[in-house]
C-alpha cells in the first residue's frame, strides 16, 4: 500500500472510532459496571460485527472496481465528499452523544449475551455500512492489487477498534465525567470533524 494513504487512513479511522458512539459508550458502561475483563466478551462480538460489515463493504467495493475500473474516480470523489460531510456533521455537533447522569447497573448477562450485544450494536448501525462503503475506496491505490490492500485496511480497522474499545472500557469514572460535559464532547467532535474535512478534501482533490 501507499505509505501516504496508510499514514492518513490510520489517524482518520482512529478519530472515527475514538469519538463517543454506541459501541464506545457501551464499552465504557460495561467497563464501569462489570469490569474490563468481562467486557472483553462484548468486544469480541462487536469486532466480529465490525469485521463482517467491513468485509461485506470491501467485497462490494472490490467487485465494483474490478468490473468497472473507471468507477474508481467516482468512488474516490464520493468517499472524500462523505468524509467531509461526516466532518461537517461532527463539527456542528452540540454534544448529543454526551452521557447522562444515570448510573444504572447492568443486568447480569452471560458471555454469549454480552458478545451478542456487541455484535448487534455493530451490525445494526446503518451509518457503519455507509461509512465503510464510502471510506475504503479513497484509501485504495488503483495501480496496485486491490485484495491485499483491502485485507490490510480491514485488519487495521479491527485493531484500532479494539484499542478504542479498551480505552473506553478502562476509562472508568474519569472518562465518564469527561463525556458528561457537553463542552468536552463538542470540543472532541470539532477537532475530529476539522481533521476529517481536511483529509476528505485531500483525498477527493489530490492525485
Amino acid at each position: 500500500m501507499s505509505l501516504t494513504l496508510l499514514s492518513l487512513f490510520i489517524p482518520t479511522f482512529f478519530l472515527v472510532s475514538i469519538t463517543p458512539g454506541m459501541c464506545m459508550t457501551l464499552a465504557l458502561s460495561l467497563g464501569i459496571s462489570i469490569g474490563v475483563k468481562r467486557s472483553l466478551h462484548m468486544m469480541w462480538g462487536e469486532l466480529i460485527g465490525v469485521g463482517l460489515v467491513a468485509t461485506s463493504a470491501a467485497l462490494g467495493v472490490a467487485t465494483l472496481m474490478l468490473k468497472y475500473p473507471d468507477a474508481f474516480l467516482f468512488l474516490k470523489l464520493g468517499g472524500g465528499a462523505y468524509l467531509c460531510w461526516i466532518g461537517y456533521q461532527m463539527f456542528r455537533s452540540r454534544g448529543k452523544l454526551v452521557l447522562t447522569e444515570s448510573t444504572q447497573e447492568q443486568p447480569e448477562l452471560s458471555r454469549l449475551q454480552l458478545a451478542s450485544n456487541g455484535f448487534l450494536t455493530a451490525v445494526a448501525n446503518p451509518k457503519g455500512w455507509a461509512f465503510f462503503v464510502t471510506l475504503l475506496p479513497p484509501f485504495i491505490d488503483s495501480t496496485q492489487p486491490i485484495a491485499p490492500q483491502l485485507s490490510m485496511l480491514i485488519a487495521i480497522i479491527l485493531l484500532l477498534e479494539f484499542i478504542c474499545l479498551l480505552i473506553y472500557a478502562n476509562g472508568g469514572k474519569l472518562l465518564r465525567q469527561l463525556l458528561m460535559k457537553r463542552d468536552n464532547v463538542r470540543l472532541m467532535n470539532r477537532i475530529a470533524g476539522s481533521l476529517m474535512i481536511i483529509v476528505g478534501l485531500w483525498l477527493a482533490l489530490g492525485k
